[in-house]
C-alpha cells in the first residue's frame, strides 16, 4: 500500500513507461489476436488496460474524463495508444493537485470492500501488470516482437550483448 503520493507517482510512472512500449507494439492487424475462441482479444485488453485508470479512479473521486470507461475498444491501435497516453498524463495531474498524502489513508467502498486510497493505487498498478503479462503472450502469439517489460525479452539480450537464456 502506498503512503507517499510520489512514491506512487515514480512507481507508476514507470508502470506507464514500460505499458508505453507493449502498446507501441500493437497494429492494427494484432488488435483481432485472441486469446481464445470466444475470450478478448489484444485489442479489447489493451483497451481494458486503459479504461481500467478512469474506472477505478472516478470511484475515489479523481474524475477522469479523457477516456470514457464504458466506451468500446477503438478500431485503431494508434487511438488506443494515445488514449493511454492521456489517460495516465491526466491521471497523474489530478492526483497530484487534488491528494496528498495524507489523502491515501482516506477510505473509499471500492467493489463491495472498503480499501484505504494508497491500496486502491497498490492495486491499481497490480492490477495493469497482471493485464501486461496477457498482452505478452498475446503479442507473441501475433507474431510481434515484445518488448522488455520489467528485463529483457528474448529478442532485446541481443541488444545489450548477451545471450538469451537458453529456456
Amino acid at each position: 500500500m502506498f503512503r507517499k503520493l510520489e512514491d506512487f507517482v515514480g512507481g507508476y510512472g514507470r508502470l506507464a513507461e514500460s505499458t508505453g512500449r507493449l502498446m507501441g507494439a500493437l497494429t492494427d492487424e494484432n488488435l483481432s489476436q485472441p486469446v481464445a475462441d470466444g475470450h478478448r482479444t489484444l485489442g479489447h485488453v489493451a483497451w481494458h488496460v486503459v479504461t481500467s485508470v478512469p474506472e477505478m479512479m472516478n470511484r475515489v473521486g479523481l474524475g477522469i474524463a479523457s477516456v470514457n470507461p464504458e466506451s468500446p475498444p477503438p478500431s485503431t491501435a494508434a487511438e488506443i495508444r494515445d488514449a493511454h497516453e492521456a489517460v495516465n498524463a491526466e491521471l497523474i495531474e489530478k492526483i497530484r493537485d487534488a491528494w496528498t498524502d495524507e489523502t491515501l489513508e482516506r477510505v473509499d467502498e471500492m467493489y463491495g470492500e472498503t480499501w484505504p486510497r494508497g491500496l486502491t493505487l497498490t492495486i491499481l498498478i497490480n492490477h495493469q501488470i497482471h493485464h501486461l503479462g496477457q498482452m505478452t503472450v498475446l503479442l507473441r502469439q501475433a507474431g510481434a516482437e515484445v518488448p522488455g517489460i520489467f528485463g529483457p525479452s528474448k529478442e532485446e539480450w541481443a541488444r545489450y550483448g548477451m545471450e538469451a537464456p537458453p529456456y
